[in-house]
């Protein structure tokens, strides 16, 4: 399989959104001057009061103009919006890091769903953390809600409650208030009271149904459309109360491809992948293989060998090289595995033996670099 690495230099970035929405609230002096320019690139309205910035997980740029039928409001904005690039991997912790901080995947070090902590050899989830791990030694650099906040912007983060406090909602989006919510309408009613208050304010709105409506059901189910369309409904309704002063920005972290049960290795079943591997990380379309002492290069040849076309197979530093993550600091170097298989459209690559039976049940995937997981959209109402 031949593929490239996302184009972080020419593309507009998830990373440069909030950066774009500091600018456009008048707090373009949290930004160094590259990220002042890239984000200028988004072109949003400089004189906001305002900004919602709602991000809805799992609603890739290609979905979204596929069903665009089921989604009126969206599609009415459609003609207008911009499109992003998620990153690699295409996923939610490293999306939202890069949202967060403003960084690439490289600097942040979020660079998958599941990774080393080279301190400890332990595999863990980057979204719900490791109690033994301190969120902000992990990533350490301030967060653009905390530079927002210093400047006199008051954030605001709304989110599912369990998340408050830990995991990814203290590494990368610390920062601000936080407002949990479990409903979508309770969600939008929170956004609507704090766009009514004075002063200037960045809202967060983070919904994550319809991306488990897709890793359950799959993106070409009914129920998929089902919460596409409870979602336009509600979207509409806060776009709606939008004045002069607000804009509001919806967006997405990644898309999805749904990965028939067939179409899967199990590593497992394949003792040849197991050779010479001391942890996986990452997830089924993104992994994350760290091998035992000096066994990279033949442990890379073993996967090419059994994955051919099925997958991209790097050593990280062919991938590094490659630009897959960005310039990649020299402390998060050990994150990223020492080989990587990167998996065509339709595929993934699972591990029966330490994987959930949830897990290994999802229909809909994501984390690859095929468009329909990196491109994302950037739609606009005001601003």
């Amino acid at each position: 399989m031949h593929a490239e690495a996302p184009d972080y230099r020419e593309s507009a970035l998830l990373s440069d959104l909030v950066p774009a929405a500091a600018l456009s609230l008048g707090a373009g002096q949290i930004l160094d001057a590259g990220a002042g320019r890239r984000a200028a690139r988004l072109a949003l309205d400089s004189e906001l009061r305002v900004a919602v910035v709602a991000l809805i997980d799992g609603m890739g740029a290609r979905l979204l103009r596929d069903r665009a039928a089921h989604a009126p409001f969206l599609r009415s904005l459609l003609p207008e919006s911009l499109p992003m690039s998620a990153g690699f991997p295409s996923t939610t912790a490293n999306s939202l890091s890069s949202l967060g901080t403003g960084m690439l995947p490289g600097a942040h070090g979020v660079v998958g769903y599941r990774l080393l902590d080279p301190e400890r050899s332990i595999v863990f989830n980057q979204l719900t953390g490791d109690p033994d791990v301190d969120p902000e030694v992990w990533v350490p650099d301030a967060t653009l809600f905390e530079r927002l906040t210093d400047a006199g912007v008051d954030v605001v983060n709304l989110g599912e409650p369990k998340f408050a406090g830990r995991g990814l909602n203290q590494s990368s989006l610390r920062g601000g208030r936080f407002l949990g919510s479990t409903t979508l309408e309770e969600r939008v009613g929170h956004a609507l009271e704090e766009i009514r208050w004075p002063g200037r304010r960045l809202i967060y709105l983070y919904w994550g149904n319809l991306d488990k409506t897709g890793h359950v059901r799959g993106v070409d189910s009914w129920e998929w459309l089902e919460e596409l369309e409870h979602l336009d409904g509600r979207l509409e309704s806060l776009a709606q109360a939008i004045g002069p002063d607000t804009g509001l920005f919806i967006t997405a972290d990644h898309g999805m491809v749904d990965v028939p049960h067939e179409n899967r290795l199990d590593l497992a079943e394949e003792p040849a992948l197991r050779a010479g591997v001391a942890a996986i990380g990452g997830e089924p379309r993104a992994v994350h293989v760290y091998t035992e002492p000096g066994a990279a290069g033949e442990v890379a040849t073993a996967y090419r060998e059994v994955l051919g076309e099925r997958a991209l197979v790097l050593e990280r530093e062919e991938a590094i090289r490659s630009g897959f993550f960005g310039p990649v600091r020299q402390r998060n170097l050990a994150r990223i595995g020492d080989v990587l298989a990167i998996c065509a459209e339709g595929f993934g690559i699972v591990d029966s033996t330490s994987d959930s039976p949830a897990a290994l049940s999802l229909l809909g995937h994501h984390g690859g670099i095929t468009e329909r997981e990196l491109d994302i959209p950037l739609l606009r109402v005001g601003g």
